[in-house]
């Protein structure tokens, strides 16, 4: 039985991809060729001398592994003389990074080029997260002005998972496709079409050991599950916590769940934990194009208009019917505090 390549399933008509233009697909074969690369020097890992600290820090204050900063060099350097990007911003880098070899790119492309790093010495789970954005030819992407747009304006999004397999996941707007690396034949090939997130869940992602930091809507939502069939839900949960945002959602997309990195004390000067348009954005899109929702507790995640390059968000995003009881209350808490 053949088996739909992700270079022919861009190119493929009865996906809605026929239109794809040339540069939007020539940006998404480039990252996904460079998404096999990165899953390779991971596999390689000690035995290449690339694990461990890289004795850094990136622009969050964070400590930066040595494969953050190859799988960053890796995204820059495969992009950077094609023509089809007009810029580049990553987690791992203060400022935009202009690809200067077009003047005619048309693309923004977004990453955080290694997701969990920290679980990288342990061999758990890893991946890489992308949002790609239009801009206007000729839009000065030395500056942040370009990149500041809506998660609603993106016109790709995907991540790839470091795992047992190594798998794309993808939207471009119309459902959410997984592609799976054959590493026979060094191609991704469509492995499920049309990724569903139940509405109902039973499992739950949250780091347990900010519990005393969170606020009160969380306080509530998290004491409710883990009362079980005891409590006011009736019903037992499962909580489930990788520490890598995209193994995390992964499992969501695969099975339903909810994920919560709510924002709490320590955070709530910086406005949450997680990255706005590198990871919550892409994911965002990913989990409402599944059937799922996503918000900062207060408003849906697409809907926020950036205004810093590396904002932070608060994130709650996975099976609809739990994101938007967390959501309401939320609007509960706030409610009373207003009255």
């Amino acid at each position: 039985m053949s088996r739909l390549t992700f270079s022919a399933w861009l190119r493929d008509d009865r996906h809605g991809n026929a239109a794809l233009p040339q540069d939007l697909i020539q940006t998404l074969e480039i990252t996904a060729t460079t998404c096999r690369q990165i899953s390779a020097a991971i596999a390689r890992g000690a035995l290449t001398g690339v694990l461990g600290q890289a004795g850094s820090e990136n622009i969050q204050g964070e400590d930066q592994k040595k494969l953050d900063v190859i799988s960053n060099d890796m995204l820059l350097d495969a992009h950077a003389s094609g023509g089809h990007l007009a810029g580049m911003a990553s987690e791992e880098m203060d400022d935009p990074f202009p690809v200067t070899a077009s003047a005619d790119g048309r693309y923004l492309l977004l990453f955080d080029p290694l997701d969990g790093s920290s679980n990288i010495d342990i061999n758990a789970p890893v991946g890489t997260i992308f949002s790609v954005l239009a801009t206007a030819p000729g839009s000065n992407t030395a500056e942040v002005a370009p990149f500041l747009q809506p998660g609603t304006a993106q016109v790709a999004a995907g991540y790839a998972v470091y795992g047992a397999a190594t798998q794309l996941i993808l939207t471009l707007g119309h459902g959410v496709d997984a592609f799976t690396l054959d590493p026979d034949s060094g191609e991704f090939v469509l492995t499920q079409a049309g990724m569903k997130i139940p509405e109902e869940t039973q499992e739950f992602a949250i780091n347990m050991s900010n519990q005393r930091h969170w606020e009160a809507p969380v306080q509530r939502y998290v004491g409710e599950l883990l009362e079980g069939k005891t409590g006011v839900r009736g019903k037992d949960f499962n909580m489930r916590w990788v520490a890598a945002m995209v193994a995390d959602v992964h499992r969501i997309l695969t099975r339903g769940g909810v994920f919560l990195y709510p924002l709490d004390s320590k955070t709530a000067s910086k406005g949450g934990k997680l990255r706005l348009m590198y990871e919550a954005n892409p994911m965002a899109w990913l989990v409402e194009q599944a059937g799922g929702a996503a918000t900062n507790g207060k408003q849906r995640i697409l809907d926020i208009t950036p205004s810093r390059l590396h904002e932070r968000v608060s994130v709650i995003l996975g099976s609809k019917n739990e994101v938007e009881r967390v959501t309401r209350y939320h609007a509960d808490a706030g409610g009373q505090a207003a009255s």
